[in-house]
């Protein structure tokens, strides 16, 4: 196995490539040259690995007809401009007749065709992507759309095949292995990471374990939180090394902290329980320490109860709650059980050139059962790199699955679950804007304008957008008026929703008093707007007459459904009221 190259590594390599001039090399020259432009545009869409979540990660490059980058972009998050809208403002005229490569097919969601008419509109004559957008619903799409433009497209591996192609694709699939992974085996894209000295210790036989790898290694997992939806530890952990578990030096977006304990027998004081930057979710085995659990709820933690706490149903409830991605830092024990549970999916081992010794110095992975070395897992894709002194040793413990994530339909929904039958009003639930009804979520990315307390007019970038900026509305204080003008400028709902959970939490003091009386009437108002200014989206409404509107969140329970149906579904219900008015039928009891 070889050090893993670099993308400039294996650019300058086919660009060299390219110079041959025979005549049976220059087919093989235009492949390189797709090559090194489908890896740049997954290069691209990586920067936006962590922000865009749940949604995947878009790049875009335009090349002229020579094979010269004209222009780049990539797509920030949900609900900002395009990657293909950028890279075609950047290319300009240089579009015209050009080439656009994508890294993956444009999700057209919901009457957005913004990426489609950037392209067309930009004159490009080729497009060259390099995977099918993984969502059934969503797969193929833009590419239908493309071709009815008359644009010629080119699918890796479909129309496009050899040695550098399939390299040029696998780049794609890596940079969004969390969606395609998550979307494939329901559960999210999870990554075990552990440092160990050279003779396989995480600790030494006291348990002190501080620090076993160097401040650059330190760095990089900062780097890899910054990425991940979520960081997942043990109670060992928590206890032994009282970790904060936050991303400070990895960028802007900071990941939940989960802490999974059967016993609840966790330490009153500690790092994780202050939620000032992040919140802590606790999951635990159903009836453990209620009086523990009373006092984490005193203190804002979330507790989740499993009637069985073992990793593939905590991943699985996760993954209900939309996380692409999760990294684990927990100790052997539970790195054990994850492994066992099939949930991981890679492995990043920076393994320090120190010796600690010790016979009963814990290791990365406990007990699996296995007693000959046959048995042992074998790691895919292995990459070497050195960090500072240390060596980064990552791999796949399962292939990145190659295949179209089966979403069934309604109908087929009644032969899964016999105990639901077509005769029965039919439920629609929606949860993440990439649903089939996806729309119907406050996060969709559909603007709309709403007066401000001067009866003037004003944008905001979603229904969400407007939402958690309502909170701080009217409050005399200058970091309340601050808050609303960094939400009302955040780059996407998600982000919105961030600032606006976090200073709630943080200064609950700004919040409007009389925010739990109005905040109903908040959403209705914002989603009447949306409604009403999109007639596809009004149409998608109107389309679902009789059937009951579900908002499927797991851990919202009161716009949400719930886990178990407990969940209030103020959001299903306003929708729904808002459909009955549409449909000019008098406002049913909700």
């Amino acid at each position: 196995m070889a050090i893993c190259p670099t993308p400039a590594a294996a650019a300058t390599a086919t660009t060299a490539h390219s110079n041959n001039n025979n005549k049976n090399n220059n087919f093989l020259c235009s492949h390189a040259l797709d090559a090194v432009h489908i890896r740049r545009a997954a290069e691209l869409a990586d920067k936006s690995a962590g922000f865009t979540s749940p949604h995947p990660n878009f790049g875009c490059v335009i090349a002229t007809q020579s094979g010269k980058v004209a222009g780049e972009g990539f797509l920030y998050a949900q609900g900002t401009r395009p990657a293909e809208v950028l890279a075609a403002e950047a290319a300009g005229n240089f579009s015209r007749r050009g080439t656009a490569y994508l890294n993956m097919e444009p999700g057209d969601c919901h009457g957005d065709h913004a990426a489609v008419s950037a392209l067309v509109q930009a004159g490009i004559e080729r497009v060259v992507i390099g995977l099918r957008h993984p969502l059934q619903h969503l797969r193929g799409n833009s590419i239908r759309a493309l071709r009815s433009e008359g644009l010629q497209v080119h699918v890796l591996g479909e129309d496009l095949s050899g040695k550098l192609i399939e390299e040029a694709r696998k780049s794609c699939l890596l940079v969004n292995a969390p969606l395609i992974c998550r979307a494939a085996s329901r559960v999210p894209f999870s990554v075990l990471k552990y440092a160990m000295t050279i003779d396989g210790k995480i600790a030494a036989s006291s348990g002190h374990a501080s620090w076993i790898s160097s401040r650059t290694s330190r760095n990089r997992v900062f780097e890899l939180r910054g990425r991940s939806d979520a960081v997942i530890v043990g109670g060992n952990t928590v206890r032994r090394d009282n970790p904060r578990l936050t991303a400070r030096h990895g960028g802007g977006h900071m990941p939940m902290r989960i802490v999974m304990s059967q016993t609840l027998d966790l330490p009153e004081e500690a790092n994780l329980w202050d939620f000032s930057d992040v919140s802590t979710i606790v999951v635990t085995q159903r009836g453990a320490r209620k009086r523990f659990q009373k006092f984490l709820a005193s203190k804002g933690i979330e507790v989740v109860e499993f009637d069985i706490l073992n990793p593939r149903e905590v991943m699985e409830y996760f993954h209900d709650r939309g996380y692409l991605s999760v990294l684990w830092e927990c100790g052997g024990t539970l790195a054990a059980a994850a492994i066992s549970s099939g949930v991981i999916h890679k492995v990043f081992a920076f393994v320090a050139p120190k010796i600690i010794g010790g016979k009963n110095a814990p290791t990365p992975v406990g007990e699996l059962g296995m007693v000959e070395m046959s048995q042992a897992l074998d790691l895919i894709d292995v990459c070497y790199e050195q960090v500072g002194p240390d060596m980064l040793i990552s791999g796949f413990l399962q292939p990145i699955p190659d295949a179209t994530p089966v979403i069934p339909s309604v109908d087929e929904t009644y032969e899964i679950d016999p105990t639901v039958t077509p005769y029965e009003s039919r439920i629609i639930f929606f949860y993440k804007t990439w649903d089939p009804y996806g729309a119907f979520s406050n996060f969709s990315s559909h603007a709309i304008k709403m007066p401000d307390a001067s009866g003037d007019y004003a944008t905001w970038l979603s229904v969400e957008h407007y939402y958690q900026a309502q909170k701080f509305v009217g409050v005399d204080d200058p970091v309340a008026r601050d808050c609303v003008g960094n939400i009302k400028s955040a780059k996407s709902p998600e982000e919105a929703a961030r600032i606006g959970r976090s200073m709630q939490r943080q200064q609950p003091d700004l919040v409007r008093s009389d925010w739990e009386s109005v905040k109903i009437e908040v959403m209705y108002r914002a989603l009447k707007c949306k409604f009403s200014i999109y007639p596809h989206l009004n149409s998608m409404l109107l389309s679902t007459a009789g059937s009951v509107l579900v908002e499927a969140s797991p851990h919202d329970l009161f716009w949400g459904g719930g886990r178990d149906g407990e969940g209030l579904n103020y959001l299903g219900r306003l929708l729904m009221q808002l459909r009955s008015e549409f449909l000019g039928e008098s406002p049913t009891s909700s």
